[in-house]
């Protein structure tokens, strides 16, 4: 979380179908390139995978070239909003997280930039849940049974993640707050390194993405127990999800969505958010985003607006509720 790529993964962009052309008339221009932000490491982690799919989608249907640009701390983003927020003509677009709208600006005691500040919404994009797995040396099989194990043995159980403020600690905090348990926190620089560890026995438990144990299925060393969402995950159908674990509540995903500079006219984030939904509706790139784990989401800026003021107020409050001081 100390780089604005810990959250944040992939940018993309897109411009309007022809279906929808008649609402922003010459535009996009034929041959003009789209900047694609992506607050990521370049060629890393699922987030870039995502983005890089969505935006070659758009390519497809849309005929404009797609370039990602991507930026790897919080430091170095900043220097381009000036340039960013005179481009009002939808050609520069930003593919954020969780990390980057709701938790890393919360994190930080003077925030490199407040995105909200600077952008505005189109769309959301799609969404990875965490999943609670286990060692499998850890004698339990359920979220229940893991939950009286703690309560019974508290701090003997250590839970590893991608470092302090992560999507994958805050999940881990959202679980002992919900539950009333307490277990320890070993933070690691990456997370493959905790799901290795994981693996091995030296930490008992991760709330790691869905991603992040596909490569795991089948390996007799680690226990999913159940995906932290509403449903179930269609990359691990067999996997429970915390509502049939019986905890509806207790939900943590990273998702991803689209947003413009904010004085892009409402006309061109129309156009974009009709493409976006025509680009999550095809069998192939749906088929694709569900192999990396990831759930197509789609719908309206209002629906993402909407859900990001829920997302705000609920992460906001596991961040307080486990004491998190702003670096």
């Amino acid at each position: 979380m100390r780089r604005l790529a810990s959250g944040v993964l992939g940018l993309l962009l897109f411009l309007a179908s022809s279906t929808v052309a008649a609402s922003a008339p010459g535009w996009p221009e034929p041959g003009r390139s789209i900047q694609t932000i992506v607050p990521a490491q370049a060629g890393a982690g699922v987030g870039n995978t995502i983005a890089r799919l969505v935006t070659e989608a758009l390519s497809a249907e849309l005929g404009n070239r797609f370039a990602l640009q991507n930026f790897t701390n919080s430091t170095s983003f900043p220097a381009l909003l000036s340039t960013i927020e005179s481009n009002d003509e939808g050609y520069t677009l930003l593919f954020a997280t969780v990390d980057t709208l709701v938790i890393e600006p919360r994190l930080q005691r003077s925030p490199a930039f407040e995105p909200l500040e600077h952008f505005v919404p189109i769309g959301l994009v799609a969404e990875i849940p965490h999943i609670l797995v286990v060692n499998s040396e850890l004698p339990v099989h359920s979220v229940k049974e893991l939950t009286e194990y703690i309560a019974k043995y508290p701090g003997v159980v250590h839970f590893g993640s991608s470092g302090n403020g992560s999507t994958l600690h805050l999940a881990g905090e959202s679980y002992m707050s919900a539950t009333g348990t307490n277990m320890v926190h070993v933070p690691y620089s990456a997370s493959e390194f905790a799901t290795n560890n994981l693996v091995s026995g030296d930490i008992q438990a991760m709330f790691q993405m869905v991603s992040g144990i596909l490569n795991y299925r089948g390996n007799e060393k680690i226990r999913p127990l159940a995906v932290m969402s509403e449903q179930r995950s269609p990359a691990l159908p067999d996997v429970p999800s915390m509502a049939e674990a019986g905890y509806p509540g207790l939900r943590a995903t990273k998702w991803y969505a689209l947003l413009a500079p904010r004085d892009t006219p409402d006309t061109i984030i129309e156009h974009y958010n009709a493409a976006l939904n025509s680009a999550l509706a095809s069998t192939d790139l749906r088929r694709r985003l569900l192999e990396a784990g990831a759930t197509p989401i789609g719908g309206s800026p209002q629906d993402f607006g909407r859900f990001l003021a829920q997302e705000t107020v609920r992460w906001g409050k596991v961040i307080q509720d486990a004491h998190l001081q702003p670096r």
